[in-house]
């Protein structure tokens, strides 16, 4: 049975059997948790339907937040994309960011969203996912596959470092969503179990030391536009491990030292809003527009 103490467990494991690592993943949760494989594959079959819904509910024309803080911006990402042909990163990514932005959005006037792996971070791997298959570069067995690669990284992660930003910042949320989505774009695309390390080490590197600093104490800003930029990374860490390029720096060394830079981050830039942007001069008068003096 697996542990999921260490990523190169992961990657032994799969290379050793000749078999992807969602293939690994899936028969091993099946036999921990006493199931069967087809039933814990329809069960991540919902998942990825529920991740769907919130990018149609979140993209919404006047769609709002609880706090009224955000909202509207997966509509008006949508609108951007089709009215400039995709922007200056083109149609797919465009689609993919409005997606993120949609799902975000959806989760912070409290929809059902899908915590991969948390709330706040839950744009990133579905607008990469979905991207994929709403554009037929993956298909939907390849899609739901992948989100056993993505989960089994989570694992890793959470067991390794932290997925909390309460407890390393948001490097723990959006930084692990990141690394979570280039593991699963590398496996949809045909990469080796060692190319989606690669692209999880780059994705935490490229977010090491991100702080938690929510405007009011609210997953909104700056969180929702972090997806974005999550995203950004995890298809570029995606694309740099399938170009071959390696990150050199293993991956589960990567996950120690953001525990470790975790560790050492103050407490006012771990989820309590006590400084970075939430100690900003609009941060505290949003901060009162919401809560009052």
């Amino acid at each position: 049975m697996l542990k999921y103490e260490s990523i190169s467990e992961l990657i032994e494991a799969a290379e050793t059997r000749g078999a992807k690592i969602s293939e690994i993943v899936l028969e091993d949760q099946a036999e921990n948790m006493e199931t069967t494989q087809l039933q814990l594959y329809e069960k991540m079959e919902i998942d990825l339907q529920v991740m769907w819904d919130a990018t149609k509910a979140g993209a919404v024309e006047g769609q709002k937040s609880m706090s009224g803080l955000t909202g509207g911006e997966g509509f008006r990402m949508s609108k951007y994309v089709l009215e400039k042909n995709g922007g200056l990163c083109g149609p797919f990514l465009g689609k993919a960011m409005a997606k993120a932005l949609s799902v975000a959005g959806y989760n912070a006037s409290m929809g059902r969203i899908v915590a991969a792996p948390t709330a706040g971070s839950c744009g990133i791997l579905p607008g990469c996912i979905l991207t994929l298959l709403e554009e037929g570069v993956a298909g939907e067995k390849d899609a739901v596959m992948s989100m056993f690669t993505a989960g089994a990284f989570g694992m890793v992660i959470a067991n390794r470092a932290s997925i909390a930003g309460a407890q390393g910042g948001c490097q723990a949320e959006c930084g692990s969503a990141a690394a979570m989505a280039a593991a699963a774009l590398v496996e949809i695309m045909g990469g080796t179990p060692a190319q989606c390390a690669d692209a999880c080490a780059i994705a935490i590197s490229n977010q090491m030391g991100l702080v938690c600093d929510p405007v009011a104490g609210l997953v909104e800003i700056p969180c929702i536009k972090r997806n974005v930029s999550g995203l950004m990374i995890a298809f570029s860490s995606a694309d740099l491990a399938l170009a071959g390029i390696e990150a050199k720096i293993p991956a589960d060394e990567c996950l120690d030292a953001m525990r470790e830079v975790g560790d050492a981050l103050p407490a006012s830039l771990k989820e309590t809003a006590g400084g970075g942007l939430a100690a900003t001069p609009t941060g505290r008068k949003l901060q009162r527009q919401v809560f009052g003096k």
